[in-house]
């Protein structure tokens, strides 16, 4: 390799270490991209159904943002919390209910089928993941500064983006080849149509999930439904683990008044996912970008390892974007030229065997 080689060889390698680096801070960016291109769309529809220009679009969007974001504070956040610290005082009883019921379950089963753990073994068990419940715990309340700070960050960047994205948008292409450029800005308009079918089918999914559990749970007459609907439907942003993780809190919940209610409860929390996963996701999101199963679990691990637990909360959007650009820049611009020049060149080949065989008759 020449010199040039070699330092251009360096440069990469130095830009990919600093890339690591800022990795978290590349993450805020991407929240702020997600959160501007939501913004965007919907000051999109005002602009064509109402006919307004872009500021006064620009400035309704942010309004109505702001007056649903107060609502929801005033309205739901006080009775979110007060049954979150009523949660949280039900918990010792919760765990006495399930010592009495695992002694009665142990009491009726039969001599030989193999007998339930105590609590004593459960305790020693589960106790690794409570302590690193409680150590994330305390560390969240102990990094609120910071996360209170990258929650700003996040919002006056999203409100530059969503100010004026057409510049962003050529400072960004601008890295790309001359001669690349437009098919660049192709590529990102497929990207702003994927990220806005994923959030509008998201949400539609946990606003589903949220006001089918609350239903459940009324009706079976579980405490804290508010609670529970309101986790229901966060937890669906996480795909595979999030169903699971909310049905826990309702589960012991239920416990506390009789064991068939928990069963019940678990009962409806599986009929919710499969009519989530085979009637409504199918449904709401056909535009969306489609993933795999597999696809969705491996990059839950990959960016969950990377950047923590914002990457496991963004690791769907991170991977539909992912995969636009894989398949738009290297399977259609390469690999698929790839495969039509290696057809020119059997074409090619065919046609010099046949002047071969032509020469030799």
């Amino acid at each position: 390799m020449k010199f040039g080689q070699w330092l251009g060889f360096v440069a990469i390698l130095i830009s990919l270490y600093i890339l690591w680096e800022i990795r978290q801070l590349l993450l805020l960016l991407f929240v702020a991209v997600v959160f501007a291109t939501a913004l965007n769309s919907i000051a999109k529809q005002f602009q064509t159904r109402l006919r307004l220009n872009r500021t006064v679009a620009i400035f309704i969007t942010l309004c109505l943002t702001v007056l649903f974001n107060v609502l929801f504070i005033w309205l739901v956040v006080p009775q979110f919390l007060e049954q979150s610290q009523r949660m949280i005082e039900l918990l010792p009883q919760v765990f006495v209910a399930l010592r009495v019921w695992l002694r009665s379950l142990e009491t009726q089963l039969p001599l030989w089928l193999p007998q339930p753990p105590s609590l004593a073994e459960l305790i020693v068990q589960l106790q690794p993941f409570v302590l690193r419940s409680v150590t994330n715990f305390v560390d969240f309340f102990s990094n609120s500064f910071r996360i209170a700070l990258q929650l700003l960050f996040v919002m006056v960047l999203t409100l530059m983006l969503l100010a004026n994205p057409l510049e962003y948008r050529q400072a960004f292409v601008r890295l790309f080849p001359s001669f690349y450029r437009r098919r660049a800005h192709e590529i990102l308009d497929e990207c702003e149509i994927g990220l806005g079918n994923w959030l509008a089918g998201i949400t539609i999914n946990c606003i589903f999930i949220a006001g089918l559990s609350g239903i459940g749970l009324w009706i079976l007459q579980v405490d804290l439904v508010l609670v529970h609907a309101l986790m229901a439907g966060l937890f669906n942003f996480i795909p595979n683990i999030g169903p699971t993780m909310s049905a826990v809190f309702p589960l012991m919940i239920a416990l506390l008044d009789a064991p068939w209610k928990a069963l019940a409860v678990l009962i409806w929390y599986i009929i919710i996912q499969q009519i989530e996963s085979y009637w409504l996701t199918p449904t709401v999101m056909a535009k969306q970008v489609s993933l795999l199963p597999a696809v969705t679990l491996v990059a839950q691990i990959f960016f969950a390892s990377i950047f923590g637990v914002l990457g496991l909360l963004l690791a769907l959007p991170l991977t539909v974007v992912a995969q636009i650009w894989i398949q738009e820049l290297y399977f259609k611009d390469i690999m698929d030229k790839w495969k039509n020049k290696a057809s020119k060149y059997e074409l090619d080949a065919g046609d010099r065997q046949e002047e071969r065989v032509t020469k030799s008759v």
